[in-house]
Protein backbone atom coordinates (compact mmCIF):
# COMPACT_ATOMS: atom_id res chain seq x y z
CA UNK A 1 0.00 0.00 0.00
CA UNK A 2 1.68 3.43 -0.88
CA UNK A 3 2.33 5.86 1.60
CA UNK A 4 -0.42 9.17 2.16
CA UNK A 5 1.93 12.17 2.30
CA UNK A 6 -1.03 14.73 1.22
CA UNK A 7 -4.15 15.57 3.48
CA UNK A 8 -7.12 17.46 1.40
CA UNK A 9 -9.18 19.30 3.44
CA UNK A 10 -12.69 20.16 3.02
CA UNK A 11 -13.44 23.42 4.44
CA UNK A 12 -16.72 24.65 5.86
CA UNK A 13 -17.73 21.97 8.86
CA UNK A 14 -14.64 20.30 8.78
CA UNK A 15 -11.97 23.20 9.78
CA UNK A 16 -13.67 25.97 10.93
CA UNK A 17 -16.85 26.21 12.50
CA UNK A 18 -19.05 28.51 10.06
CA UNK A 19 -22.35 26.11 10.76
CA UNK A 20 -23.95 29.26 12.80
CA UNK A 21 -23.47 31.64 10.20
CA UNK A 22 -24.02 29.37 6.99
CA UNK A 23 -27.70 28.34 8.88
CA UNK A 24 -28.14 32.06 9.66
CA UNK A 25 -27.66 33.20 6.00
CA UNK A 26 -29.80 30.86 4.87
CA UNK A 27 -32.83 31.83 7.06
CA UNK A 28 -32.39 35.34 5.97
CA UNK A 29 -32.20 34.60 2.46
CA UNK A 30 -35.29 32.26 3.12
CA UNK A 31 -36.71 35.04 4.77
CA UNK A 32 -36.39 38.03 2.25
CA UNK A 33 -37.35 35.75 -0.61
CA UNK A 34 -40.13 33.99 0.80
CA UNK A 35 -41.04 35.31 4.28
CA UNK A 36 -40.55 32.55 6.02
CA UNK A 37 -37.59 30.24 7.51
CA UNK A 38 -37.03 26.17 6.55
CA UNK A 39 -36.08 23.43 8.44
CA UNK A 40 -32.49 23.40 10.22
CA UNK A 41 -32.57 19.53 8.23
CA UNK A 42 -33.33 20.94 5.40
CA UNK A 43 -30.33 23.36 4.97
CA UNK A 44 -27.64 21.37 6.29
CA UNK A 45 -28.59 18.58 3.86
CA UNK A 46 -27.54 21.10 1.63
CA UNK A 47 -23.59 21.53 3.69
CA UNK A 48 -21.07 20.82 1.19
CA UNK A 49 -23.08 21.94 -1.86
CA UNK A 50 -21.56 25.18 -4.35
CA UNK A 51 -24.26 28.06 -3.55
CA UNK A 52 -24.93 28.78 -6.48
CA UNK A 53 -26.62 25.47 -7.87
CA UNK A 54 -28.40 25.43 -4.33
CA UNK A 55 -30.14 29.18 -4.78
CA UNK A 56 -30.97 27.76 -8.18
CA UNK A 57 -33.09 25.53 -6.75
CA UNK A 58 -34.40 27.23 -3.78
CA UNK A 59 -35.23 30.51 -5.54
CA UNK A 60 -35.70 29.31 -8.89
CA UNK A 61 -37.61 32.79 -10.16
CA UNK A 62 -34.32 34.87 -8.92
CA UNK A 63 -31.09 35.03 -10.36
CA UNK A 64 -28.66 32.71 -8.79
CA UNK A 65 -25.73 35.79 -8.61
CA UNK A 66 -28.52 37.94 -7.01
CA UNK A 67 -30.03 35.73 -4.07
CA UNK A 68 -26.37 34.51 -3.25
CA UNK A 69 -25.36 38.23 -3.05
CA UNK A 70 -28.03 38.78 -0.54
CA UNK A 71 -26.81 35.48 1.62
CA UNK A 72 -23.15 36.39 1.51
CA UNK A 73 -23.50 39.65 2.63
CA UNK A 74 -25.43 38.55 5.59
CA UNK A 75 -22.72 36.52 6.12
CA UNK A 76 -19.68 38.60 5.68
CA UNK A 77 -21.65 41.28 8.10
CA UNK A 78 -22.28 38.35 10.62
CA UNK A 79 -18.86 36.27 10.48
CA UNK A 80 -16.95 38.01 13.34
CA UNK A 81 -20.11 37.27 15.18
CA UNK A 82 -20.62 33.26 14.56
CA UNK A 83 -17.62 31.97 12.84
CA UNK A 84 -15.25 30.01 15.11
CA UNK A 85 -12.77 27.58 14.43
CA UNK A 86 -13.13 24.15 16.31
CA UNK A 87 -10.85 23.14 18.76
CA UNK A 88 -8.06 21.39 18.13
CA UNK A 89 -7.61 22.22 14.37
CA UNK A 90 -4.69 24.45 15.14
CA UNK A 91 -2.87 21.53 16.74
CA UNK A 92 -3.97 19.21 14.34
CA UNK A 93 -2.28 21.42 11.51
CA UNK A 94 0.91 22.05 13.06
CA UNK A 95 1.49 17.90 14.03
CA UNK A 96 0.21 17.71 10.19
CA UNK A 97 3.05 19.92 8.88
CA UNK A 98 5.37 18.99 11.34
CA UNK A 99 5.04 15.34 11.12
CA UNK A 100 6.25 16.00 7.07
CA UNK A 101 2.98 16.05 5.50
CA UNK A 102 1.58 18.29 2.60
CA UNK A 103 -1.99 20.22 3.07
CA UNK A 104 -4.76 21.28 0.75
CA UNK A 105 -7.89 22.41 0.70
CA UNK A 106 -10.40 21.59 -1.15
CA UNK A 107 -13.54 23.24 -0.91
CA UNK A 108 -17.06 24.87 -2.68
CA UNK A 109 -16.06 28.07 -0.61
CA UNK A 110 -15.49 31.20 -2.88
CA UNK A 111 -11.59 31.66 -2.67
CA UNK A 112 -11.92 35.04 -1.27
CA UNK A 113 -14.13 34.02 1.73
CA UNK A 114 -11.92 31.08 2.49
CA UNK A 115 -9.18 33.09 2.63
CA UNK A 116 -10.31 35.66 4.69
CA UNK A 117 -11.53 32.98 7.28
CA UNK A 118 -8.15 30.98 6.41
CA UNK A 119 -6.35 34.71 7.75
CA UNK A 120 -8.94 35.37 10.62
CA UNK A 121 -7.53 32.24 12.12
CA UNK A 122 -3.84 32.07 11.31
CA UNK A 123 -4.26 28.93 9.14
CA UNK A 124 -3.44 29.87 5.55
CA UNK A 125 0.07 29.19 6.29
CA UNK A 126 -0.28 25.31 6.85
CA UNK A 127 -1.80 25.10 3.35
CA UNK A 128 0.25 24.12 0.10
CA UNK A 129 -2.85 25.03 -2.43
CA UNK A 130 -6.20 25.31 -2.50
CA UNK A 131 -9.12 24.24 -5.05
CA UNK A 132 -12.27 26.66 -5.16
CA UNK A 133 -15.83 26.49 -6.39
CA UNK A 134 -14.39 28.95 -8.88
CA UNK A 135 -11.35 26.68 -9.85
CA UNK A 136 -13.67 24.00 -11.61
CA UNK A 137 -16.89 23.71 -14.26
CA UNK A 138 -17.93 20.74 -12.23
CA UNK A 139 -17.87 20.50 -8.20
CA UNK A 140 -18.78 18.10 -5.55
CA UNK A 141 -19.58 15.18 -5.91
CA UNK A 142 -17.80 15.44 -9.19
CA UNK A 143 -13.79 14.06 -8.78
CA UNK A 144 -13.00 17.29 -10.38
CA UNK A 145 -11.66 19.36 -7.57
CA UNK A 146 -9.86 16.73 -6.23
CA UNK A 147 -7.98 15.27 -9.21
CA UNK A 148 -7.17 19.18 -10.05
CA UNK A 149 -6.16 19.90 -6.71
CA UNK A 150 -4.06 16.21 -6.78
CA UNK A 151 -2.48 18.25 -10.36
CA UNK A 152 -1.37 21.20 -8.87
CA UNK A 153 0.20 19.06 -6.27
CA UNK A 154 1.85 16.66 -8.47
CA UNK A 155 0.89 13.56 -6.69
CA UNK A 156 -1.52 10.58 -7.21
CA UNK A 157 -4.63 9.11 -5.74
CA UNK A 158 -2.35 6.38 -3.86
CA UNK A 159 -0.78 9.71 -1.65
CA UNK A 160 -4.14 11.40 -0.82
CA UNK A 161 -6.33 11.06 1.67
CA UNK A 162 -9.88 13.87 1.99
CA UNK A 163 -11.15 14.87 5.20
CA UNK A 164 -14.86 16.49 5.17
CA UNK A 165 -17.96 16.25 7.08
CA UNK A 166 -20.24 16.21 4.29
CA UNK A 167 -21.72 13.53 1.74
CA UNK A 168 -20.36 15.50 -1.08
CA UNK A 169 -16.89 15.48 0.18
CA UNK A 170 -16.86 11.54 0.99
CA UNK A 171 -18.13 10.95 -2.84
CA UNK A 172 -15.90 13.45 -4.24
CA UNK A 173 -13.09 10.93 -2.55
CA UNK A 174 -15.08 7.94 -3.54
CA UNK A 175 -15.63 9.03 -7.26
CA UNK A 176 -11.49 10.53 -7.40
CA UNK A 177 -10.30 6.63 -6.03
CA UNK A 178 -9.00 8.73 -2.80
CA UNK A 179 -9.76 7.30 0.82
CA UNK A 180 -11.59 9.07 2.94
CA UNK A 181 -12.33 10.08 6.56
CA UNK A 182 -15.36 11.62 7.91
CA UNK A 183 -15.36 14.42 10.86
CA UNK A 184 -17.41 13.10 14.07
CA UNK A 185 -18.24 16.87 14.65
CA UNK A 186 -19.97 17.18 11.52
CA UNK A 187 -23.23 18.87 11.36
CA UNK A 188 -24.77 18.19 8.24
CA UNK A 189 -27.56 15.80 7.16
CA UNK A 190 -28.01 13.01 4.78
CA UNK A 191 -27.33 14.35 1.66
CA UNK A 192 -29.45 14.68 -1.41
CA UNK A 193 -30.19 11.93 -3.34
CA UNK A 194 -26.92 11.59 -5.66
CA UNK A 195 -24.75 11.64 -2.62
CA UNK A 196 -26.69 9.46 -0.42
CA UNK A 197 -24.60 6.27 -1.16
CA UNK A 198 -21.18 8.24 -0.16
CA UNK A 199 -18.96 5.25 1.31
CA UNK A 200 -16.33 6.85 3.77
CA UNK A 201 -13.43 4.53 4.71
CA UNK A 202 -12.57 5.92 8.25
CA UNK A 203 -13.95 7.73 11.01
CA UNK A 204 -12.29 10.24 13.61
CA UNK A 205 -14.21 11.71 16.67
CA UNK A 206 -11.47 15.02 16.95
CA UNK A 207 -8.93 16.17 15.23
CA UNK A 208 -6.20 14.86 16.98
CA UNK A 209 -7.23 11.00 15.97
CA UNK A 210 -6.37 12.31 12.67
CA UNK A 211 -2.33 11.42 12.91
CA UNK A 212 -2.79 8.53 14.58
CA UNK A 213 -4.92 7.01 12.01
CA UNK A 214 -2.40 8.60 9.29
CA UNK A 215 0.31 6.67 11.20
CA UNK A 216 -1.51 3.44 11.50
CA UNK A 217 -2.55 3.57 7.60
CA UNK A 218 0.87 4.23 7.04
CA UNK A 219 2.49 1.67 8.71
CA UNK A 220 0.37 -1.43 7.04
CA UNK A 221 0.28 -3.32 10.24
CA UNK A 222 -3.32 -4.29 9.77
CA UNK A 223 -5.83 -4.66 6.54
CA UNK A 224 -7.48 -1.89 5.43
CA UNK A 225 -10.61 -3.61 5.50
CA UNK A 226 -10.11 -4.36 8.90
CA UNK A 227 -8.97 -0.72 10.15
CA UNK A 228 -11.31 0.05 13.27
CA UNK A 229 -12.42 3.83 13.13
CA UNK A 230 -11.07 6.56 16.10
Amino acid sequence: MSKITTILFDFDGTLVNTNDVIIASWQHTYRHYTGKEESLEKITACFGEPLLLTMAREFPAVDPEESAEVYRRFQKENADELVTIFPGILDMLRDLKNAGYRLAIVTSRTRESAQRYMDMFGIASYFDDMVSCEDTNVHKPNPEPILLCMQKLGVSREDCIMIGDSPFDIKCANNAGVLSVLVAWRITGSGAPEVADAKWDYEIAEPADLLTLLAQINCAEQPHAAMAAL
